[in-house]
């Protein structure tokens, strides 16, 4: 008898809500053989519960709603999944809610207004993005993906699905990398043992890569590591677990939107301007980013 393919579910969420935004974002980061990005699909691996798999999401507009597929291995784990992807979407956020907080400041105020469906894209995998910001440190989005993608090819677990044969492989584990001989990966020598430093820290139950504690706590134990400073860990707060306030004032693309006009701004100046946005500077940040991204 043919295994039965799962029902896939839908996760709705309030409108608005932008696909592009989304999409955009994983054109820039997609790896290839871990993702696999469709005009109207994302697609990737995932490991839960011990168990591999894969999950795709298609947009479903007219009924503001996503449309979650997955591999029949995950459906031991389907609540996990489910609760993992609407926060990788961001799609329990009450934008009204937002769009009310920033409505009278006269530098978000029209950001909003100009696009009301922004978003958080987080990471499906807090390790994973906590790798990808590591690596990304002091390099462009397209270097650290190409350096990122040789860690999946080196490390990843192979992978092979029928149903989904554009999922290749896994995201490597923090085991994996911190054990790896990481010799031409293309990093500095003092990246590569922050990176393994961390990995080895995750791996042994030392870090927990958790926000149980508290958002300034978590930034406060990632700091205290050797070469992470408050940009990577307000970048992993907020891009590994959507922490609403995260917000990495030193990014070059906040200091460089063109809302701050010719003069620009510093990262101090930003950080003392950015106390009016709280509890919700990450939004104030997706929305500086995206008119960075459009200049």
């Amino acid at each position: 008898m043919a295994n039965l393919k799962p029902a896939p579910i839908l996760l709705t969420y309030q409108a608005p809500w932008d696909w592009q935004q989304f999409h955009a974002h994983f054109a820039l980061r997609a790896l290839a053989g871990v993702e696999c990005l469709r005009p109207d699909s994302y697609a990737r691996s995932v490991q839960l519960d011990g168990q591999n798999g894969w999950l795709c999401v298609q947009p479903l507009s007219a009924q503001h709603a996503l449309q979650l597929h997955y591999s029949a291995s995950l459906q031991p784990s389907l609540p996990t999944l489910a609760a993992r992807v609407r926060k990788m979407f961001d799609l329990d956020c009450q934008p009204q809610q937002i769009s009310a907080h920033f409505a009278g400041d006269p530098l978000l105020g029209p950001l909003r207004a100009r696009n009301p469906g922004l978003r958080l894209p987080t990471a499906f995998d807090p390790f994973e993005q906590a790798v990808r910001a590591i690596v990304g440190q002091q390099v462009t989005v397209k270097a650290a993906v190409t350096i990122t993608g040789r860690l999946v090819t080196r490390l990843g677990e192979p992978l092979q699905f029928a149903d989904a044969p554009e999922i290749q492989r896994l995201f490597p584990s923090p085991s994996a990398i911190a054990e790896a001989n990481l010799d031409g990966i293309g990093m500095p020598g003092k990246r590569v043992q922050t990176l393994q430093h961390f990995a080895a820290q995750v791996a042994s139950g030392a870090l927990r890569l958790e926000l149980q504690a508290g958002y300034a706590a978590f930034i406060e134990q990632l700091c205290a590591l050797p070469g992470i400073g408050p940009w990577t860990a307000e970048y992993i707060a907020l891009r590994a677990f959507g922490e609403a306030d995260a917000f990495p004032a030193s990014d070059l693309g906040l200091l460089k939107a063109p809302v701050w006009g010719s003069e620009g701004i510093d990262a101090k100046q930003l950080r003392a301007r950015a106390e009016a946005w709280r509890p919700w500077r990450a939004y104030a940040a997706a929305h500086l980013w995206h008119n960075y991204a459009e200049d």
